[in-house]
């Protein structure tokens, strides 16, 4: 034997054997990151955690990489052909690595061709390795060589414990078709708005085309080399005979027809409830394990997290904020303080808060800029994107592109109306819609849950309710006259329209929201009493203060908790907390977790019926909620309540029918940004109207049946009377108006924190009143309880 051919032999042997003890070496794991058996036996690609709606409807998701699953019968039969005729054409032939593409690798790049020999197991092999590891493909190609051998070991493992079916929907389900999306379901709904078992001929070789190259195929950035692209692989398959020659030409004659809709935490139905929900569930993950020990993962777990909220309804409720939000903005942003700028004045220093809390600032901060400059530049025009209003029904519009100074787009963005809305079904607890705000891409604060805001009158009817169990009745007739609290030093002497005296039956009180009245009634019935009835039986998340303000609503609380106490009227006496997720499955389907309502007997059905017939009042003729029917329409039996703060900083109003109970909250961010006039600023012109278009939408649509004409249950043992009977001797005018609830301050007594305490104020001197005599006046139901000195 030539010594030429005996070092090739050698070299050749040699060769051969540091490749056989590499392979041995990646396979026990000594060198390289090869996975182990455990996981190539049970591979799990990150999925994300979905949230659905009542309907099926997938408002949103959780995720590091957008990505879904589906399993070997739910993908398109165009798919896998276009797949295989592309990518592998031997696939069901080989057992994980084709020889013949491998072999030929050499020959391509000797004639200087590029020419990927990577079988589709081989691809799912680097896939679930850039998965479970952050591995990704290597430009190094010593490093690549290693990479190489490993996905080799790993193919043929994976072709051992997997049949091609599961192997090609594995891959199917772990690739990406760019903009962040994994998964042929995902690609499917994101780039064509369908489920990946009804892509055409067409749609299947666009996605499989877009695997050569995420960005450069991407139909909807490139639409030209996509449609190349496609066509490219139809004729692979017509070539491979999984389509005829007559498909093929046909479907490559068809445009490239995108619906592209990609759900982001910004985008999609609810994203305010969706990012509460985050917060609750990231919570859950920590509180329960799997079965190995292991937390569940929110973004990488792929559970699905089915919630009560109907898309209809959101979507009504979502226009119906943003519907009267445009309209009521115009208003506010031509009131004279908010145009000049001069709502500020005295509170610049929130400005400065702002300023450095913006991300501008900290970036500059970053790069070491100086305070004087930053400052400077934050009071330079600068070209920017800023909220604006122009649709209710695409919010994509409501962005425009302006110049301004950053310091001037702080005031203009504070000066932009929020609102929180809910809507939920008060005998289940199960909510339909939740609104946290104007526009979560700019605005990410919740007004629903996270927010707390004085509640105004919406209180009253705890307080007329507590009334009711101790011995009043909707007819009893009480005095509208000054009120004087001696231990708190106060005295409220008029109404926040500025009426006071005569007398006035209770219902006509509460529909016409008159201060002395509620300030009389707590002064009967003790502050204390009324603070334990609402901290201890209807339990809010806070504490009500035993002061007398209370009963003007200067407690701070959530549209969120408000609801909830006010399922006690809606819901026969019964407090029903609010649901919103009904259960929660893994990956697999697997039930995790489900959720029951929370009910507990608050008070009396009968005392219920009349909280509720008395609420119907306010919504009549000169309640402070009557714009509700002559104004916008609504028919049929609506209870409710509104409630405006002091200075018509918080507009209020909450709820109810047979079947749903809704409420809405409008203000700004900042308390010192407020409507000057209560015309503008009361909750019947802020809040109300976002309920009214909401139920207008709701009733004009059948699927939903909710029924205008419903009535309200009336307990077996409820006596006959007029629950609505407004009658007084003080003339109402149209409607009457809910204007304020006092300060906190003005009823507590501050002689205690150092200040002085502010002397009684006398009671102004009474009009000449008429002769009431000719006045019928209804007759007393129960007998008053002694006066109490408070």
């Amino acid at each position: 034997m030539k010594k030429s051919v005996k070092i090739l032999w050698l070299t050749v042997l040699s060769l051969t054997g540091v490749f056989i003890l590499l392979l041995l070496l990646i396979n026990f794991r000594i060198i390289g990151n090869m996975p182990s058996m455990e996981t190539l036996e049970n591979p799990r690609a990150a999925l994300a955690s979905e949230v659905i709606g009542d309907d099926g409807t997938i408002l949103g998701k959780y995720y590091q990489v957008d990505r879904s699953s589906s399993d070997y019968d739910e993908i398109s039969k165009n798919v896998l052909n276009a797949l295989v005729a592309t990518e592998d054409v031997r696939f069901y032939e080989h057992s994980g690595i084709d020889p013949y593409g491998t072999i030929a690798i050499p020959f391509y790049l000797a004639i200087g061709k590029k020419r990927g020999s990577s079988t589709i197991t081989q691809q799912l092999a680097l896939n679930l390795q850039a998965d479970n590891s952050g591995v990704q493909r290597s430009k190094n190609m010593i490093e690549r060589g290693f990479q190489k051998m490993q996905e080799w070991l790993i193919a043929v493992k994976l072709e051992r414990n997997f049949t091609k079916e599961e192997i090609i929907t594995l891959y199917l389900n772990t690739v990406p078709f760019g903009d962040n999306v994994y998964g042929i379901e995902n690609g499917a709904r994101t780039f064509f708005s369908k489920d990946a078992g009804h892509l055409s001929i067409e749609e299947a070789a666009t996605l499989i085309g877009m695997l050569k190259g995420t960005n450069l195929y991407n139909p909807r950035r490139n639409p030209k080399t996509a449609k190349d692209r496609r066509n490219t692989v139809i004729e692979l398959m017509a070539k491979n005979n999984f389509i005829t020659n007559a498909e093929a030409e046909a479907a490559k004659s068809k445009p490239i027809v995108l619906r592209y809709n990609k759900i982001d935490h910004n985008k999609g139905l609810a994203p305010y409830f969706r990012e509460v929900l985050r917060d609750e569930l990231k919570q859950w993950c920590k509180d329960h394990k799997k079965a190995d020990g292991s937390e569940y993962n929110l973004y990488r777990d792929g559970l699905k997290i089915y919630t009560t909220i109907n898309p209809r309804m959101q979507l009504y409720a979502e226009e119906a904020v943003d519907h009267h939000l445009k309209d009521l903005q115009k208003v506010f942003a031509q009131q004279a303080n908010i145009k000049s700028g001069s709502a500020w004045k005295g509170h610049e220093n929130y400005l400065e808060r702002y300023m450095k809390e913006s991300d501008r600032y900290q970036s500059m901060v970053a790069a070491e800029i100086s305070e004087d400059e930053i400052k400077k530049s934050f009071n330079t025009p600068t070209r920017m994107k800023v909220f604006s209003w122009r649709s209710y029904t695409e919010p994509e519009l409501n962005e425009i592109d302006t110049v301004m100074t950053p310091m001037d787009s702080i005031r203009y963005m504070r000066a932009i109306l929020q609102a929180g809305f809910m809507a939920m079904d008060p005998e289940s607890g199960e909510v339909k819609a939740w609104v946290g705000g104007p526009d979560f891409r700019y605005f990410k604060n919740d007004h629903v849950l996270k927010s707390k805001r004085q509640v105004g009158s919406t209180f009253k009817p705890f307080l007329y309710c507590y009334a009711i169990m101790n011995g009043f009745s909707p007819g009893t007739v009480l005095p509208n006259e000054p009120v004087t609290f001696p231990k708190y030093n106060y005295t409220l002497s008029r109404n926040s329209e500025g009426s006071v005296g005569g007398s006035i039956s209770m219902a006509g009180a509460l529909a016409r929201s008159l201060n002395l009245v509620s300030a009389y009634l707590i002064k009967q019935l003790g502050p204390g009493a009324v603070a334990d009835f609402a901290n201890e039986k209807i339990g809010f998340s806070v504490k009500i203060p035993p002061y007398p303000s209370i009963c003007l609503g200067t407690p701070e609380i959530p549209l969120y908790d408000m609801l909830q106490a006010y399922t006690m009227f809606a819901a026969r006496g019964i407090v029903t907390k609010p649901i919103y997720i009904t259960r929660i499955e893994d990956r697999n389907g697997n039930i995790l977790e489900t959720t029951a309502p929370e009910k507990r007997e608050v008070i009396s059905e009968n005392e219920s019926y009349v909280m509720t017939k008395m609420m119907e009042g306010v919504t009549g003729p000169g309640g402070t909620s009557a714009r509700l029917r002559f104004r916008y329409g609504i028919k049929g039996q609506v209870a409710g309540k509104t409630g405006t703060t002091n200075d018509n900083t918080d507009g209020w109003f909450l709820g109810f029918t047979p079947q749903l109970l809704a409420g809405a909250w409008v203000g700004c961010e900042n308390n010192f940004l407020h409507f000057s006039t209560t015309a503008n600023g009361q909750g019947a012109n802020t809040g109300l109207p976002i309920w009214a278009y909401f139920f207008q939408k709701v009733y004009a649509d059948p699927t939903l049946k909710i029924d205008p004409n419903a009535t309200f249950a009336i307990p077996a043992s409820i006596d006959s009377q007029d629950y609505s009977n407004t009658e007084d001797n003080v003339k109402p005018g149209a409607e009457a108006e809910d204007q304020g609830n006092g300060a906190a301050s003005d009823y507590i007594d501050v002689g205690d924190y150092g200040e002085p305490t502010k002397p009684a104020e006398k009671p102004k001197e009474e009009p000449k009143k008429e002769n009431n005599n000719n006045l019928q006046q209804p007759t007393p139901k129960a007998v008053l309880p002694p006066k109490k000195d408070n």
